[in-house]
């Protein structure tokens, strides 16, 4: 193939990735056989590559930049710090709302995640007779992501 040359910023690429925070469980993938050995295997989700154009901001930042200088078929593992992927952690994005607002049939329970009536996914974290404490934040904020990724093609 004629795809030798290494990624550059503008150049379309397909990768294969698996994702793992530092304890090393993975909890994503595009790649079947790395789903089903690792148990987060999802019949409904499609195992194919993902598609996006190098640099130019369509994921997060640390794979962005990543791919950068990759060949067809290179493999490499990247260590991607919380401010290249979904932020810090914020506190203050942890915020106490009247149960009434939430529109719920029935309280929530610690830990689980529900929907706000704004249509955000938030964990709860705390709960009173008439508060939840929710999280706003990206359930990957503040984690370091270790993602092993595989250039499967780049389209020039």
């Amino acid at each position: 193939m004629e795809n030798s040359q290494a990624v550059e910023a503008g150049n379309y690429v397909l990768v294969d990735y698996t994702v793992t925070l530092e304890d090393g469980i993975a909890f994503d993938t595009t790649v079947k056989e790395q789903a089903l050995e690792a148990g987060i295997y999802d019949e409904e989700k499609k195992y194919t590559p993902l598609f996006f154009r190098a640099d130019a901001r369509q994921v997060i930042k640390g794979l962005d930049r990543g791919v950068l200088g990759m060949k067809e078929g290179e493999e490499k593992t990247l260590i991607i710090p919380p401010v290249e992927a979904y932020g810090e952690y914020k506190a203050y994005l942890a915020q106490d709302i009247p149960l009434e607002r939430l529109e719920l049939q029935a309280p929530p329970e610690v830990g689980e995640e529900i929907t706000t009536p704004g249509g955000r996914d938030v964990k709860v974290l705390a709960l009173t007779d008439t508060h939840a404490t929710l999280d706003f934040n990206h359930e990957l904020a503040g984690k370091t992501l270790i993602m092993k990724v595989k250039l499967v093609s780049v389209i020039r």
